[in-house]
C-alpha cells in the first residue's frame, strides 16, 4: 500500500514539475530519495507479513523470526514498558502485580510495522517490540547459548590437555582471568600456577574472582594435620570423595562423611536409600572417574562444589594447605561481567 501511493506521489510530482509549479528548490535528486523510501517501506511491511499470531483462550500465539511462542495474556498485561508500569530508570515495575486480572485478555491488537499494540479492557495500550518478545519468550531463551559445561573424566580431561593460568597475568588481566572461568565453567576445575605460598597471595587470588565467604572455619583456613578441630581433614587419613559444607542452610552436595543419623523416614525407605547409595559410590570409585592430582606450593585448585567432589589419600610427613571458599553468585556475576553466559 506504502509503495503504490509514494509511487503516485512522485508521478503527480513529476507533473506538477512539467507544469511548472514546483519552485527551483526541488530537484530530481529529491525524486531518487523519495523513491528508495518507498523500497524500504515496501521491504519493512513484507517484513510484517512473517509475522502472525493466534488468540487462543488463555494465551497468545505468536510466530516470528522463525520462532513460534506463547504468552500469557497476564505476562503481557504484567510486563507492560509503558512510563505508568515501568521505571525505564530504575529498571523496576510501577505496576503493581497483584491488581492485574488473573482472567484479563486484550480487547484489541494490532501491529504496526514490527511493534505490536495490545488494548486492555481498561483502555491502557501496552507495546512490545517483535524482537523484544522472542529475546524475552520462553521459546527465546531455549535457544541462548549458554557457557557450555561438559561431563568428563579423567582420560577426556587428560586429552584436553587444559592449560593452567599464571599467578601475576591472572592478576593484571582480564583475558587471562577470563580464560580461566572458561575452563572453570566447562569443567568444574581450574588451577592457577606460580603463586607465591603465601596465606596474604592465596587470599588476594580469591578476591580476583569473589567475595570470600566467611564460614565457621574463618575467612582464609590454613590447616595441618594436628586434629585442632574435630575433622578428618586435619589427620593424615584417606578423605573419601565429598564436597564440602552439607552442614549448612545451603548445602553444596553430597558428602559421605557429615551425613546425620537416618531418623526422619521409615525402614523401607531407609533401604532404598542405601541401595541408591551404593550405586553412586560404586560410579564414583570407578578409577576412570578420578583424575590424581599432586598439588605442590605455588599450585591453586578451584572446585565448583556443586560439580565436582574432591578427596586425598592418606599421607605421612607434614602437609600445610591453605583455602577459603567463595560466593557462587559472585563468581558466576564476575564471568558474566568478562561476557561469558555463566
Amino acid at each position: 500500500m506504502w509503495c503504490h501511493k509514494l509511487l503516485h506521489l512522485q508521478s503527480s510530482l513529476q507533473k506538477l514539475m512539467k507544469r511548472g509549479y514546483i519552485g527551483q528548490a526541488l530537484h530530481l535528486s529529491n525524486f531518487k530519495s523519495l523513491f528508495s523510501l518507498s523500497i524500504h517501506w515496501c521491504h519493512t511491511a513484507s517484513k510484517c507479513v512473517n509475522c502472525t499470531w493466534h488468540q487462543h483462550e488463555d494465551h497468545l500465539e505468536i510466530q516470528y523470526a522463525s520462532i513460534v511462542m506463547r504468552f500469557d495474556y497476564v505476562w503481557l498485561r504484567d510486563h507492560c514498558r509503558s512510563a505508568s508500569c515501568y521505571n525505564s530508570k530504575t529498571h523496576q515495575r510501577s505496576l503493581d502485580t497483584a491488581s492485574v486480572d488473573l482472567c484479563i485478555k486484550p480487547k484489541t491488537i494490532r501491529l504496526d510495522e514490527t511493534t505490536l499494540f495490545f488494548t486492555w479492557p481498561d483502555g491502557h495500550v501496552t507495546r512490545y517490540d517483535l524482537d523484544w518478545l522472542v529475546k524475552n519468550s520462553y521459546e527465546g531463551q531455549k535457544q541462548k547459548v549458554i557457557q557450555p559445561r561438559i561431563l568428563w573424566n579423567a582420560k577426556l580431561y587428560q586429552q584436553a590437555q587444559v592449560p593452567s593460568v599464571d599467578f601475576q597475568n591472572f592478576l593484571k588481566t582480564n583475558d587471562e582471568l577470563k580464560k580461566f572461568l572458561q575452563n572453570f565453567l566447562l569443567y568444574g576445575i581450574a588451577f592457577v600456577e606460580n603463586v607465591p605460598p603465601t596465606r596474604e597471595h592465596t587470599e588476594k587470588l580469591a578476591e580476583r574472582i569473589s567475595l570470600i565467604r566467611e564460614t565457621i572455619y574463618g575467612r582464609m583456613w590454613y590447616f595441618t594435620s594436628d586434629f585442632s578441630r574435630g575433622d578428618t581433614a586435619y589427620t593424615k587419613l584417606a578423605l573419601d570423595r565429598h564436597t564440602d559444607t552439607t552442614y549448612f542452610q545451603e548445602p553444596c552436595g553430597y558428602n559421605n562423611y557429615d551425613r546425620a543419623v537416618i531418623n526422619t523416614v521409615p525402614y523401607d525407605v531407609v533401604h532404598r536409600w542405601y541401595i541408591a547409595h551404593r550405586t553412586l559410590t560404586t560410579e564414583l570409585r570407578k578409577p576412570e572417574n578420578e583424575l590424581w592430582v599432586k598439588l605442590k606450593p605455588g599450585k591453586v585448585l578451584f572446585i565448583d562444589n556443586w560439580r565436582v567432589l574432591h578427596g586425598r589419600e592418606s599421607f605421612t610427613g607434614y602437609r600445610q594447605l591453605c583455602g577459603c571458599y567463595l560466593t557462587r553468585d559472585d563468581v558466576l556475576n564476575t564471568a558474566r561481567l568478562l561476557g561469558l553466559r555463566a
